[in-house]
């Protein structure tokens, strides 16, 4: 059993840019074949999403127009050449960018992808910290006041 030691996995984040026609006649169809070319490495996608469409700063494969695929995973290291390959010979694929996550960004950045993100509790630890600065600027206001 110890010979079969458990191989690290990472969490992964790849931006994809799809080729918008193909997108637009088949959205289901090409989330579910993005994520298969993940599982097919034996990976698990952790979160799959639309980000944006937009017109590209510059043609890429004669294609003016782009649609932004956010896609987070989890997988072994080794298997990303294999992922990279699978990516490039998909014809909806204009281009991809694969980059690991750092262990502990992981839970912010899936949560933000899944739309757990909530702004209200990044502001109140900066609001409660702006009302301690200010606190602390008002206690030596009346001192400052004091001596002159």
């Amino acid at each position: 059993m110890e010979a079969q030691a458990a191989v690290a996995k990472n969490v992964y984040e790849t931006l994809l840019i799809l080729d918008s026609n193909k997108y637009a006649r088949d959205p289901g169809g090409v989330a579910a074949a993005l994520n298969g070319l993940v599982e097919a490495i034996d990976g698990t996608v952790l979160a799959s999403r639309l980000w944006m469409e937009q017109r590209l700063a510059y043609p890429m494969d004669g294609h003016q127009k782009g649609t932004y695929w956010l896609l987070y995973f989890e997988a072994e290291g080794s298997r990303l050449t294999e992922l990279d390959r699978a990516f490039t010979l998909h014809e909806g694929i204009i281009r991809e960018m694969t980059l690991r996550i750092d262990p502990r960004l992981v839970e912010p950045m899936l949560a933000n992808a899944r739309g757990e993100y909530r702004a209200g509790d990044e502001t109140e630890d900066g609001d409660a910290a702006a009302e301690g600065d200010a606190a602390s600027s008002e206690s030596t206001e009346p001192a400052a006041s004091a001596a002159e």
